[in-house]
């Protein structure tokens, strides 16, 4: 409705102002009846949109799947949207809640923030179809300066999209905040997304899932590019503007490679993450909701991307999961497969320590899936199909009925569960083993321990801090 934004196949009129259309369907036509609002309207029946999946499954293009860990209710969630403003554009996301509600807040920026990065699109759209009143079908363009021309397209493109980013997770992070019923002083959520037009890749994100792209280099083997930065409070730059803002990065001495952000005036809530929607408690003491946003231009080598919450990355290597998808008995099982395989290197690293959540999205390159279903195949039921928000008890990855809960996962420290931790068994804390990864990966637990996955939710006053 307005929002399509094509680089490939537009013939314009061979002139910068032709150019800063960048085939926007916009422009040479009338201007519709229908508002953008009423578009946006429509959009809130979120689940009778085609092409749109958000639970175990598969599409034309890729396959998703999350499974519960074992610290209670599911926290991750996920998105597939296909013809998000075109034909070929395709919007992926990855979501990990943390706090006593963070699986709502995960819920509420999958469906929230596509909306609002194609309004936020929309209104960047207007601006540049201002300018360009007399675009038209036109004439074919010239040979000569075709490429600085084409340049020029992807740049107006490339910034385009980086103002819908900011913009959308501003708004998204602003309605959070404002929500009535849902409370995010100490609940929060990352966010990795992507946008796959044509050739263009545009990635915003947040916090420390991670998106990675298999690709065959000049040898043709398959090799592991990871396309995002997980971002860490001991980062340099990330470091820096909480230090400026008053808030404390350190690490406990039971956890030495955990770096946490922390309250200047006491030792909570001891957040393992830079940025993050939500979070308010920490909002004014560096903790941003600001997205690294980056572009890439994909090539016929490339021919996957993997996005994946924390409790794939805590457990497996880019490389590993390079392999393990590649290797996939079909596309369509490719996210379960991934998935299965962190759920058992979990249970061999971290005996003694709960499995995460796991959430993954598996995009394939070449817009092709198999045509044999996931639910066909063994192991996979129909009980499965979709991923479990409601808190009700489902079995979890040792095979035992986990309790509902609200328990918060280890991203989220307080004072009172250090000293918890240094009371445990001695033989606990010897069993548990640690990760060797190489410093590329940017692995969020390089080499420490995961008892810490069994603390509790700071407790917090009931007033909040003005806003």
């Amino acid at each position: 409705m307005g929002c399509c934004i094509s680089t490939s196949s537009d013939q314009n009129n061979g002139d910068a102002v032709s150019s800063a259309c960048l085939g926007l369907k916009m422009c040479g036509r009338k201007r519709s009846k229908r508002t953008f609002a009423d578009h946006l309207t429509m959009l809130q029946h979120l689940s009778s949109i085609p092409n749109r999946i958000f639970t175990n499954g598969k599409s034309r293009t890729s396959c998703t799947f999350t499974q519960q860990g074992r610290k209670g209710i599911n926290q991750d969630a996920m998105i597939v949207w296909e013809d998000f403003t075109a034909e070929d554009v395709t919007f992926c996301g990855v979501f990990d809640g943390h706090g006593p509600h963070g699986h709502l807040v995960a819920c509420k920026v999958r469906d929230a923030l596509p909306l609002k990065l194609l309004s936020s699109l929309n209104s960047s759209q207007i601006k540049q179809v201002a300018a360009c009143d007399a675009c038209s079908n036109g004439n074919p363009k010239s040979e000569d300066g075709n490429a600085e021309k084409d340049n020029l397209v992807e740049d107006k493109l490339t910034s385009l999209w980086r103002e819908a980013f900011l913009k959308s997770y501003k708004a998204m992070d602003k309605e959070l905040k404002s929500h009535v019923n849902l409370d995010c002083f100490c609940s929060g959520s990352t966010a990795v997304t992507i946008v796959k037009q044509g050739s263009n890749l545009f990635m915003g994100n947040i916090g420390d899932s991670r998106a990675i792209m298999g690709s065959k280099d000049s040898h043709d083997s398959l090799v592991a590019i990871q396309l995002t930065v997980d971002l860490k409070p001991d980062l340099p730059n990330e470091a820096e503007r909480i230090k400026h803002c008053k808030g404390r990065v350190f690490a406990l001495q039971d956890e030495p490679e955990v770096h946490r952000v922390w309250l200047p005036f006491d030792d909570a809530p001891g957040l393992a993450m830079a940025r993050a929607f939500g979070d308010f408690c920490l909002k004014e003491y560096g903790v941003i909701s600001v997205p690294e946003f980056t572009h890439r231009t994909l090539t016929e080598r490339d021919q996957f991307i993997v996005l994946a919450s924390d409790g794939v990355w805590d457990v497996l290597s880019n490389e590993e999961v390079v392999d393990i998808v590649f290797s996939a008995p079909s596309r369509s099982s490719a996210a379960r497969i991934l998935v299965e395989s962190a759920a058992r290197e979990w249970k061999l690293k971290y005996p003694t320590s709960k499995m995460d959540d796991c959430a993954v999205v598996c995009l394939f390159l070449d817009g092709k899936v198999d045509s044999e279903s996931d639910y066909d195949e063994p192991g996979f039921s129909s009980a499965t199909i979709h991923s479990n928000h409601s808190g009700a008890t489902i079995e979890s990855d040792d095979g035992h009925n986990s309790e509902p809960s609200l328990q918060r996962n280890f991203t989220v420290r307080s004072s009172e569960d250090n000293d918890s931790f240094r009371r445990m068994p001695g033989e606990v804390t010897a069993a548990v083993e640690t990760v060797m990864a190489e410093d590329q990966n940017w692995s969020g637990l390089e080499g420490i321990t995961r008892v810490n996955s069994l603390v509790q939710l700071p407790r917090f006053s009931q007033d909040r801090p003005d806003s």
